[in-house]
């Protein structure tokens, strides 16, 4: 866990390694675990997630991006998910959805979310 500096954000950078995440207490757990540490954003690594997480007909990543947002927290899931979005189409328009509004990203790399990040229009 460390926290890294970027054109105005301060990034929260969660372990790769820890409790699966997908639920709604999950993403009060991690708002936890960021709390006085002035993060702007929390990117996660894909592989924290619970595979039910993107199985959108279960609801656990509206439920769990809306606790963020409740929050006025941003979330960058950062890692490769096209395994999970090879099988479902809603989830591709999901994800699609999200990095089109902005506020919450879905990157493959850093360089990924970087770009993205300096594209948004959020501000704190």
């Amino acid at each position: 866990m460390s926290t890294d500096p970027f054109q105005g954000f301060n990034l929260y950078f969660a372990a790769a390694e820890g409790p699966a995440l997908s639920t709604e207490q999950d993403a009060l757990d991690l708002l936890g675990e960021t709390w006085g540490t002035g993060a702007d954003v929390i990117v996660v690594p894909v592989n924290r997630f619970a595979p039910c997480f993107f199985e959108l007909s279960n609801k656990q990543a509206g439920h769990f991006f809306q606790k963020m947002q409740n929050y006025q927290a941003r979330l960058v899931i950062l890692g490769d998910i096209s395994v999970h979005a090879s099988h479902s189409k809603a989830l591709a328009g999901f994800v699609e959805e999200i990095n089109r509004i902005g506020h919450h990203i879905f990157a493959f790399d850093r360089k990924d979310m970087e770009v993205k990040l300096s594209r948004s229009s959020w501000s704190g």
